[in-house]
């Protein structure tokens, strides 16, 4: 039995509240669960130097690196809109890359970007890297570069817990599924399962949002962020079936900075290597009750 209009009202109330001072507009992580833990703290590499990376060099002469970020994914990459503080394990990556590269992980200027302008904001030079559940494919390689994977994620299906006909993407013929505008989640839905009646949003947050006052009937995207969703109010969503796909999480740089790059892919390794990664992601994302797995190979591919 559907919730009372009351207590729908309730909830969607709040959460629009704590969307408009997050953001001014529609679409806001639910609030409730655990809260991030302990969090390791990274040593800061001295003398580091990068000669051969613009973007580098750049960073080093304002002072500060300016990453890409999400700010709605909750155990990922959150914004609290009171403090302003970005928080996840995506948000966690970040820093110990940082760390890595000679910077200070607390001068760290996070921007939020929306899925569908990451390649753009690399390309124009808005941000040094980019670290939001960005998964690598041939495709963005022709526009962006990629460091990693740090993680590798699949794509699956967010519903209400009271939902009992979707158990996978096998039952979405005619169904409102949600999804983010540019994402390869929306892309496969729309080209494997065309029957589905596709709806998008520039944040994952909006479609939860829908997913909850019954506009939608499934959120789709990658397992990782369902996850943190599903934790925040276990009694209102779940996760269902299977991952129908591989998604590797990388590090988005610009695509001609193969110096930067490189870097980044020494970091992830070392950091994996010294008990950081996994400290990390205990710290975040496990407290949704998924313990780490082992992280992927990382592709160091030939520049192109």
């Amino acid at each position: 039995m559907r919730r009372t209009t009351r207590t729908i009202a309730a909830l969607v109330l709040g959460l629009l509240v704590l969307a408009a001072v997050a953001c001014g507009k529609e679409g806001s992580p639910p609030v409730k669960g655990p809260q991030p833990g302990k969090l390791p703290k990274y040593r800061v590499a001295k003398d580091f130097r990068l000669p051969g990376s613009s973007t580098w060099q750049n960073a080093k002469r304002r002072g500060h690196l300016v990453v890409g970020a999400k700010e709605d994914q909750p155990y990922m990459g959150e914004k609290d809109p009171a403090t302003g503080r970005y928080s996840g394990f995506d948000i966690e990556i970040a820093k110990m890359v940082a760390a890595s590269l000679g910077f200070d992980p607390k001068t760290i200027r996070f921007t939020t970007i929306a899925s569908a302008n990451r390649e753009t904001a690399l390309q124009n030079g808005q941000i040094d890297y980019y670290v939001g559940t960005y998964t690598i494919n041939d495709n963005r390689k022709k526009l962006v570069g990629f460091a990693g994977p740090y993680y590798l994620a699949g794509q699956s299906l967010l519903v209400r817990t009271d939902e009992d006909d979707i158990h996978g993407p096998q039952d979405l013929d005619g169904k409102r599924v949600c999804s983010a505008a540019g994402s390869t989640t929306f892309q496969r839905i729309e080209a494997d399962y065309p029957k589905a009646d596709l709806v998008a949003y520039d944040t994952y947050s909006v479609c939860v949002d829908n997913l909850l006052t019954y506009q939608v009937d499934a959120v789709t995207t990658d397992d990782a962020i369902l996850i943190g969703y599903a934790a925040k109010v276990p009694d209102e969503l779940k996760i269902v079936g299977k991952p129908f796909s591989e998604e590797p999480y990388g590090i988005g740089v610009p695509r001609a900075d193969n110096a930067l790059r490189l870097a980044i892919d020494d970091a992830l390794a070392a950091n994996e290597k010294n008990g950081n990664w996994k400290k990390a992601y205990d710290a975040t994302l496990g407290l949704s009750g998924v313990p780490a797995p082992k992280p992927p190979a990382i592709d160091r591919y030939p520049a192109s």
